[in-house]
């Protein structure tokens, strides 16, 4: 029996893989990849952080880039499944921004989200 190949939780625009893309090349020495989790932080209750890892955690997600690995915290997945990350840049702010079908709210200034 064949085994199907499993979607990633997430997708990324080509302008989150750029910039994950330029992260890595300025990444320090050891670094495994960059991680995705929502620590508990906010007027919503979660938010979303991007880290370094210079080692991916037995219980992370992994997702290839053309960059390098894009590692999905594991006890963030559930609030990420089917979520688009962009990156977007202006003159007066850059980030990356979330698409995510299981925020049912955002606080007023947009760092944090409630499931």
């Amino acid at each position: 029996m064949a085994t199907r190949e499993r979607p990633a939780p997430i997708t990324l625009s080509d302008n989150a893989e750029a910039r994950i893309a330029a992260l890595m090349k300025d990444a320090p020495q050891g670094t495994a990849g960059v991680r995705l989790s929502t620590p508990r932080r906010g007027c919503s209750g979660l938010a979303y952080s991007i880290d370094y890892v210079d080692a991916p955690e037995a219980t992370d997600e992994r997702i290839e880039t053309p960059a390098g690995p894009l590692f999905v915290d594991g006890p963030s997945l559930l609030y990420l499944i089917g979520s688009r990350m962009d990156w977007k840049e202006d003159d007066f702010v850059s980030g990356f921004v979330f698409e995510n079908p299981n925020a049912k709210g955002v606080c007023g200034c947009g760092e944090s989200f409630t499931v």
